[in-house]
C-alpha cells in the first residue's frame, strides 16, 4: 500500500484505503451536541462535551484521541451503557432516524445486538469463560429471534467463517479460555455480526494483538462492513490504524471535538495543533538517531479544565484569546473538514507564505 506524503505507515497487512461509503442513503447514525456527565464527590466530570458527527451506511469513522479524551464514554453513551450516577445530559443520538436518548432500558436492550453492537478491547468482556462458544453465540441469536437451535447454530458457524476462522465446528465446541487472544477477538467480532447490525462500535479491539494478527482482523472487518453495509465507529489512539481502515476521522481532546474530516483531509493537512502533534508523534516520522516527538505536558484533568481552549497549556500557538475563550462549536459545522481552534495550522501557514 502506498502512503501519502506525510502519512504514517500503516501496520503490516493493513487493508487498502477505505472506499467511499454507499451513496443515496440517509445517515445511519446522527450524534449532535452529545453531553455525558458523571457527578463525583469532587465535582461533576463531563467526559463527553458537545460531540457531534454522522455516519452513513457502509462508512467507517475513526474516533481518535489520547487516554481520557472521551472516546470510550462516547461509544458507551451511544450504546446506552452509562452506569449511574452518570447520565446523558444533553444532545441527540439518532439511529436510522430513531432517537435513542431517553429511550427506556427495555427498548435499548432490544436494540443492542440486533441494530447496534459493541466490540470491546478485551474479548472476555463479551465471552463467558465457562460456556462453550456455541452456547454463547446461539443464545445471542435466540434472545432476539424466534428460530430453532439448529438454525442458530448454523448462523453461528457461518459467522465464524466470515471472520476467517478455520475449523468452525471445533471452535464452536471450545471454551474461550482455551483459545488464543486473536481467536477470541475474532469470535467476539463474529458475535457482533450475527444480526447484521446497522452500527458497530469497536473499542480498540486489536490493541493487545500482535501486528500481523491485527492487520488480518482489520482487513476482515473493513471488508465485512462494506459487504454488509454496516456503519462502524473504530475507537483508537493509533492513527496508523485508521489511516488504512477508516473513511473519516473525529479527533477528541478533553471530551470535545478538536478536528473532523475525511482521512485524507485530516492526516495529509491537519488543521488543529493537537492533530498535528499526534501525527508528528508517530514513530515512523522520526529519522534514525532522532528523538521521538511528543506533545509537551499532559491532558488536563476533567475536573479542572482551564478557561478558554482545553489544549492551550500544551499548544505553541496559544495566545490571550485561546486562554480566555473556547473556540465556538456548532453541530452544524460537523459536515466538512473542520477544526475547533482559533489559530488552525493551515491558516497560519497560508498567512506566513503570503
Amino acid at each position: 500500500m502506498s502512503v501519502h506524503p506525510g502519512r504514517m505507515a500503516p501496520p503490516q497487512q493493513m487493508p487498502q484505503q477505505a472506499q467511499q461509503p454507499v451513496a443515496g442513503h440517509l445517515p445511519v447514525l446522527e450524534v449532535r451536541d452529545l453531553q455525558t456527565r458523571f457527578p463525583t464527590a469532587a465535582g461533576t466530570v463531563t467526559p463527553v462535551d458537545g460531540v457531534s458527527f454522522t455516519l452513513a451506511r457502509g462508512e467507517i469513522m475513526g474516533l481518535v484521541g489520547e487516554s481520557g479524551s472521551g472516546k470510550s464514554v462516547t461509544g458507551l453513551s451511544i450504546m446506552g451503557l452509562i452506569d449511574k450516577p452518570g447520565r446523558i445530559t444533553g444532545g441527540s443520538i439518532k439511529l436510522k432516524g430513531r432517537e435513542l436518548v431517553g429511550l427506556p432500558e427495555k427498548a435499548l436492550r432490544a436494540l443492542r445486538g440486533a441494530d447496534i453492537a459493541m466490540i470491546f478491547q478485551d474479548p472476555m468482556m463479551t465471552l463467558n469463560p465457562v460456556l462453550r462458544v456455541a452456547t454463547q453465540m446461539t443464545e445471542a441469536i435466540l434472545v432476539h429471534e424466534r428460530v430453532s437451535k439448529q438454525q442458530a447454530l448454523d448462523r453461528a458457524r457461518a459467522a465464524l467463517v466470515k471472520v476467517g476462522i478455520a475449523a468452525p465446528d471445533e471452535r464452536l465446541q471450545a471454551y474461550p479460555h482455551a483459545l488464543s487472544g486473536g481467536m477470541r477477538q475474532r469470535i467476539a467480532i463474529a458475535t457482533a455480526l450475527l444480526h447484521k447490525p446497522a452500527l458497530i462500535i469497536a473499542d480498540e479491539p486489536t490493541t493487545a494483538l500482535d501486528v500481523t494478527i491485527q492487520g488480518q482482523i482489520l482487513a476482515e472487518v473493513q471488508q465485512l462492513a462494506r459487504q454488509e453495509g454496516m456503519a462502524m465507529i473504530w475507537i483508537t489512539h493509533d492513527l496508523s490504524v485508521v489511516a488504512g481502515l477508516a473513511d473519516k476521522i473525529c479527533v477528541l481532546y478533553a471530551g470535545r471535538v478538536a478536528e473532523y474530516g475525511t482521512v485524507d483531509q485530516v492526516l495529509d493537512a491537519p488543521l488543529h495543533p493537537y492533530t498535528a502533534g499526534l501525527i508528528a508523534s508517530v514513530p515512523s516520522h522520526a529519522q534514525k538517531g532522532q528523538a521521538l516527538y511528543q506533545i509537551p505536558g499532559m491532558a488536563p484533568m476533567l475536573l479542572a479544565l482551564p478557561p478558554g481552549c482545553a489544549f492551550q497549556a500544551r499548544c505553541p500557538r496559544a495566545d490571550a484569546q485561546c486562554r480566555a475563550t473556547p473556540p465556538p462549536h456548532s453541530a452544524d459545522q460537523c459536515t466538512d473538514h473542520r477544526a475547533w481552534c482559533w489559530h488552525p495550522v493551515q491558516a497560519l501557514a497560508t498567512q506566513v507564505s503570503a
